[in-house]
């Protein structure tokens, strides 16, 4: 037996479908958190904050959503115009429900090559959905919840 262990390919891509699916099945909002600084990454300019963008990923926030083991790519409406989006998926840093905060900040990879723009098709797609943009709020860090505040009047 070698003492080399056989390269295996990136966990990142069966995190993030299995973690949409698990989000989609609790009947919740995917959102992904994406490096828009990293190559390959095409988003619209005006969604990006920090240099992130926070992406919509339900099915009725998009259409045409592929999920492969390097790329994500659909169509969604930004500010009433339908859009292509692609994001390679080491660009992701976290994926989450919307709703409660609840999902996975993706953990990094050590050696893992970004794709290159260009070595992907276009990702199709039709008409997206024209809502909200959601704020760029990291997943890890939901929104503290208050406490109900009550006062007795007499």
């Amino acid at each position: 037996m070698s003492d080399e262990a056989p390269r295996m390919t990136s966990y990142r891509p069966y995190l993030l479908r299995a973690l949409t699916e698990w989000i989609n099945d609790n009947g919740m909002t995917p959102h992904i958190l994406v490096d828009a600084g990293v190559p390959g990454v095409r988003v619209p300019p005006g969604s990006v904050r920090e240099g992130k963008v926070v992406l919509n990923i339900a099915d009725r926030a998009v259409a045409g959503l592929h999920m492969d083991n390097e790329w994500i790519g659909f169509t969604a409406r930004f500010g009433g115009v339908s859009q292509p989006v692609s994001v390679p998926v080491g660009a992701v840093l976290a994926v989450y429900a919307r709703e409660t905060g609840q999902g996975m900040v993706l953990p990094e990879e050590t050696g893992a090559p970004h794709p290159q723009e260009g070595d992907h098709d276009e990702a199709p797609g039709a008409e997206g959905h024209d809502g909200p943009e959601p704020p760029p709020a990291g997943p890890a860090d939901p929104p503290p919840r208050k406490h109900p505040h009550l006062r007795v009047v007499k």
